[in-house]
């Protein structure tokens, strides 16, 4: 698809006049603060909504009470079937609901649509474990004291859940938080990102479609300021939020006795062992490092290569990063386009600039141009440079050498994050290491840490989290047990 092509695709499935309201118990809502959405490729505008004020906040509040206990005992298959209609809309849309994606947060076309159908599986998955919810028979003889009783353990739903989501997945992390709420059975109000506000809109007007109770799930974009009421009022039982470390921890200490789920990020770790297939890996290498130019959780920003695979590594990722196509992300070819604006393209110059001064030497990249920062391969840093030790959040990456399993193993752990970690290897002795050592919330082996599938435990260690995210998990952490002793 060339450029026309993709201003074709823009005007047949999304009019940027279009007015995206909010929904507070199943009706339209509008206030005096308008926000326009901007595709970060070119700044046209996308749509526009509006923020909502403590206002509208407290009318979602009062509508989320008052239907918690009807939604609490609404049947197994209610719930399973509203999850099911969510999912086949979205299937239905997929195109338009992911171009609309593309456009507002300047994800390629071909991530969009990936985005999308993971998001159907995320409303499919959790449409089945909703039926099979949490419950167990406990045998209460096994001391004297518990002869002639049992015990009947039932989880209900904790009650009002907030979720805070980013703009890097606008519509499958706020899957990850309204899925599992509505299968527990607890009403949710979100906070999108105010860059990519559109895509969790139309999926608050789909939920809106379905038998839930109105109410439910509530999406509301919101200043900074509204939204800290979604951490700080007593009225949530849960909150749910996917965002940075600093902003993380300060809500938790903010969040008084709710219980809190932290998605924080990382900056992920990949091994290459000297049995590697470079060639067969380098694709998935390549998505792993470059996707989204890098604005992923799970980026693999670190490489650890083995010193004899070092040099061909090196040259083979430089090969395919400069082979790797820009464009607008409305165009089906296009691997890279604009971050999600000028200040983190910014952020990128200035952190690689700080690195190259202290020592570390750019293999590719390093430039930007038409607004878009170039897939960028450095190496010799040290781990005190930013480019190493935080999150990156964009199309930069780190390749060292070493020499022995152990100490690659080592090098990957020397960070205040833990979220996810690749491990290439033909060494089922080096897959168990790995497994066993490396300090993070998952090992994936022969693919990137980028990997993830949506009913996997999804979350970290340190840094880069409290809590996981997945559906039967979340779940789990939106119930809380109840234990019936009776006579048998």
């Amino acid at each position: 698809m060339n450029l026309k092509g993709a201003v074709e695709l823009r005007l047949s499935y999304f009019n940027p006049m279009k007015e995206y309201p909010l929904i507070i118990g199943g009706k339209e809502t509008t206030t005096a603060e308008h926000l326009n959405v901007l595709d970060p490729f070119d700044n046209t505008i996308v749509g526009k909504t509006y923020l909502a004020g403590k206002e509208e906040l407290e009318k979602a509040i009062q509508v989320a009470e008052s239907v918690q206990r009807q939604l609490q005992e609404l049947p197994t298959h209610v719930k399973s079937n509203a999850l099911l209609q969510i999912s086949d809309e979205l299937h239905t849309r997929r195109m338009e609901l992911g171009a609309l994606l593309a456009a507002e947060s300047g994800k390629p076309l071909k991530y969009a649509l990936g985005e999308i159908d993971r998001a159907v599986q995320t409303f499919k998955i959790a449409s089945e474990e909703a039926k099979r919810l949490p419950g167990e028979i406990l045998q209460l003889d096994t001391t004297p004291a518990g002869e002639n009783r049992e015990g009947i353990v039932k989880y209900f739903p904790v009650g009002l859940v907030s979720g805070i989501a980013p703009f890097n997945f606008p519509m499958n992390l706020v899957a990850h938080k309204i899925a599992p709420a509505i299968a527990a059975g607890c009403p949710i109000i979100l906070k999108p990102a105010s860059s990519t506000p559109l895509s969790a809109l139309e999926l608050a007007q789909i939920v809106d479609r379905t038998n839930l109770p109105k109410g439910t799930v509530t999406v509301l974009p919101m200043d900074r300021e509204t939204g800290n009421q979604l951490v700080t009022d007593e009225r949530f039982k849960l909150l749910t939020f996917t965002g940075s470390p600093e902003v993380g921890w300060k809500m938790k200490e903010q969040a008084g006795k709710k219980r809190v789920v932290l998605e924080l990020g990382g900056n992920a770790g990949v091994i290459i062992t000297k049995g590697t297939d470079l060639d067969k890996a380098l694709p998935r290498l390549l998505v792993g490092a470059f996707a989204y130019s890098g604005q992923v959780c799970i980026h693999a920003q670190r490489f650890y290569v083995h010193s004899s695979l070092f040099k061909q590594f090196c040259e083979k990722m430089k090969t395919g990063a400069e082979q790797l196509k820009w464009g607008s992300p409305l165009e089906m070819e296009t691997d890279i386009s604009a971050m999600i604006d000028s200040a983190n393209t910014h952020r990128m110059i200035k952190w690689l600039k700080e690195a190259t001064d202290a020592g570390a030497k750019v293999i590719s990249g390093g430039f930007e141009r038409d607004g878009i920062f170039a897939p960028t391969i450095i190496t010799n840093v040290k781990k005190e440079m930013r480019v190493c030790s935080e999150e990156v959040f964009g199309p930069i990456i780190t390749i060292e050498p070493f020499d022995d399993f152990e100490q690659a193993i080592e090098m990957l752990n020397d960070s205040r994050f833990g979220l996810q970690a690749g491990v290439y290897t033909d060494s089922i002795t080096e897959m168990n290491l790995a497994f066993e050592n490396i300090e993070c919330g998952g090992v994936i082996i022969n693919d990137v840490p980028t990997f993830r599938v949506d009913q996997m435990p999804y979350g970290g260690i340190k840094d880069s989290g409290f809590g996981r995210e997945g559906l039967k998990y979340a779940i789990l952490d939106m119930m809380e047990p109840r234990i019936l002793v009776k006579p048998k």
